[in-house]
């Protein structure tokens, strides 16, 4: 399921069967990050986490044909097993970034003796989040979301 509330914000949400401990844990071990957090067959590597408000995080976007991207940001509020707040505004230690792109909201919510998790990326424009859209959120996030579902069962 995806919405979209308003002209810069878009949402993924799936009910997951898996606890939502075992989902922040995904989201939160850099070596589990590595396995799910892109669509194959793009991956990430080099994770490093500092998960807590105003830690950072760094790691590279990395694509089939050899691509490579860094991606850095900070959290900007962790409630264990709940929520998970991070941006892109920042690289660390409130370092502002080059090009700030959005905010991301990240919950995991009981619901049915499952998951409810739910992804909100909020964009600094209307631009940007039609970039972002167009770039393939709702695909690329999916895909990503059904590869945590199934690392969130093995765990």
């Amino acid at each position: 399921m995806s919405e979209t509330t308003n002209d810069r914000e878009l949402v993924l949400s799936r009910l997951i069967d898996a606890p939502r401990e075992k989902l922040f844990r995904c989201w939160t071990d850099p070596k589990l990050m590595e396995q799910w957090f892109c669509p194959k067959p793009w991956y990430v590597s080099d994770v490093v986490t500092d998960v807590r408000p105003g830690g950072s995080s760094s790691m590279f976007i990395n694509g089939p044909n050899g691509e490579r991207f860094p991606n850095r940001g900070v959290y900007l509020d962790v409630a264990p097993d709940a929520r998970i707040v991070f941006t892109d505004a920042y690289v660390d230690a409130w370092t502002p970034s080059d090009k700030p792109f959005f905010t991301a909201i990240v919950t995991f919510e009981d619901e049915a003796g499952r998951t409810r998790y739910t992804a909100r990326a909020l964009h600094w424009s209307a631009a940007d989040r039609e970039a972002h859209e167009k770039m393939g959120f709702h695909e690329g996030w999916g895909k990503a979301a059904d590869q945590l579902a199934e690392l969130a069962a093995t765990i």
